[in-house]
């Protein structure tokens, strides 16, 4: 990653299907759990954390994060006494990218990127939503999970609406760019970002993931 000045999705293929693992804080075996499904071929897999009712006493709170209790509300599923799944297949937009990128860490913070070019004419007159997720990728090993994880860290979430007014250069292309915060304990050197959008019906149209490739001398 430090051989590059930005990591970014270009290159990679689109996922099939988005696999999202929700864990509650107060639930210390969840993270260990043998029966934890693995992503596939095609799966872009996302962790959550959740807080749970035992707060900072929570076995799990320290990697909690209310993000998840928002992507919840979203997904319209209730909060887990211990884990659950969700598993949602990627349409695919013909014609249209989604790229997503991150710059290197600075003072706790990193740059990172949402973009759909060009905007899909099934978005028009519509209000489509993008969510951007800073995540930590975990080895398989990592305090007992027998699952490589993607640490959801850090979110954005932004609608994209194509019923207001755009200017014309931003006529051809969604786009969002903000700095997020890492969280306290997260190793930097495993951070990268996945971003996917839902249409307004709350269909995932498009998936990404930023992959970081060292540059050659």
């Amino acid at each position: 990653m430090h051989a590059q000045s930005f990591c970014a999705s270009d290159g990679q293929p689109q996922p099939a299907q988005l696999l999202e693992r929700f864990i509650n804080a107060d639930c210390a075996s969840c993270w260990s759990d043998p029966a934890t499904p693995k992503a596939d071929a095609g799966q872009l897999a996302l962790d959550w954390v959740t807080p749970g009712s035992q707060g900072d006493d929570a076995p799990l709170s320290p990697v909690a994060t209310r993000d998840a209790l928002a992507r919840l509300t979203a997904l319209r599923r209730p909060v887990p006494t211990g884990s659950s799944v969700s598993k949602r297949p990627v349409r695919g937009v013909v014609g249209s990218t989604l790229r997503v990128a991150h710059g290197l860490p600075v003072a706790d913070y990193v740059g990172a990127s949402i973009e759909m070019k060009p905007v899909p004419a099934a978005a028009r007159g519509q209000r489509w939503t993008a969510w951007l997720a800073l995540v930590e990728t975990l080895p398989v090993g990592t305090e007992g999970s027998p699952v490589e994880r993607n640490l959801v860290r850090n979110l954005l979430q932004t609608n994209w609406n194509m019923r207001q007014q755009l200017s014309k250069t931003e006529q051809d292309r969604f786009f969002e760019q903000r700095s997020m915060r890492i969280a306290e304990g997260a190793d930097a050197r495993r951070l990268r970002v996945i971003g996917w959008v839902e249409d307004g019906r709350g269909r995932v149209v498009a998936a990404a993931a930023s992959q970081c490739v060292p540059e050659r001398p």
